[in-house]
C-alpha cells in the first residue's frame, strides 16, 4: 500500500512540473468579421521546462458566449487537432488555425494542449479569443437576384406573349 502511495505522488510530481513547463497564448485577443467569411488565428505552445515536451496534441475549441446559438466545432475548422512534434527545452511551435465563420454572434475560442497519454491531468489552455461576428445581410445572398428577379420576370414576360398571340389568332 505505502509503494503504491509513493508511486502515484512520484508520477504527480514528476507529471506536473512538464505540464506546467508548456504555455498557450493566442496571436491576437479579438477578431471582428462577417457571417460566411473565413479567417485564421495562431497559437504559439512553448515549453519553458528544462526537457523536451513530446507527444503533445493541441485541440481547437468553440463556443457560443451568448447560449443563443448552436455551435457545431466541426463546421467552424476541419482542422481541429494536430499532434505536436517534440518541443525543446525554451522552444515553441506555432499552430495557424483556419476558420469559418459559421453564426452570428459573440464565440469564444481556446486551445488546449494535452499530453496524448500517461497520467492524466490538466490541460493548458490559452486565454479565450473572442470571436465578433456580424450577420452579413444581403440583397443577392449567393448570386440568387438575378434569378428571383428573372425567373418571374421572364413567365410573365411569356404569359404576355402568349396572350397577344391567342388575340392575334382570333381576329
Amino acid at each position: 500500500m505505502r509503494g503504491l502511495i509513493v508511486a502515484t505522488l512520484v508520477a504527480l510530481v514528476v507529471a506536473a512540473p512538464a505540464q506546467a513547463a508548456i504555455s498557450v497564448t493566442n496571436d491576437r485577443t479579438e477578431i471582428t468579421t462577417k457571417l460566411g467569411h473565413k479567417f485564421t488565428f495562431r497559437s504559439r505552445i512553448e515549453n519553458r521546462g528544462a526537457t523536451a515536451a513530446a507527444d503533445l496534441v493541441a485541440h481547437l475549441n468553440v463556443v457560443d458566449l451568448t447560449g443563443h446559438t448552436y455551435v457545431d466545432p466541426e463546421d467552424w475548422s476541419s482542422h481541429r487537432t494536430r499532434y505536436l512534434a517534440p518541443i525543446s527545452p525554451g522552444g515553441s511551435t506555432t499552430v495557424t488555425w483556419p476558420m469559418n465563420a459559421v453564426n452570428a454572434g459573440t464565440i469564444g475560442l481556446y486551445v488546449a494542449v494535452l499530453p496524448r497519454s500517461g497520467t492524466p491531468v490538466r490541460p493548458v489552455t490559452s486565454p479565450t479569443l473572442r470571436l465578433q461576428i456580424r450577420d452579413r445581410r444581403t440583397l443577392n445572398s449567393g448570386g440568387i437576384l438575378p434569378l428571383a428577379l428573372g425567373i418571374p420576370g421572364a413567365i410573365g414576360l411569356l404569359a404576355v406573349g402568349v396572350r397577344s398571340s391567342r388575340r392575334r389568332s382570333k381576329s
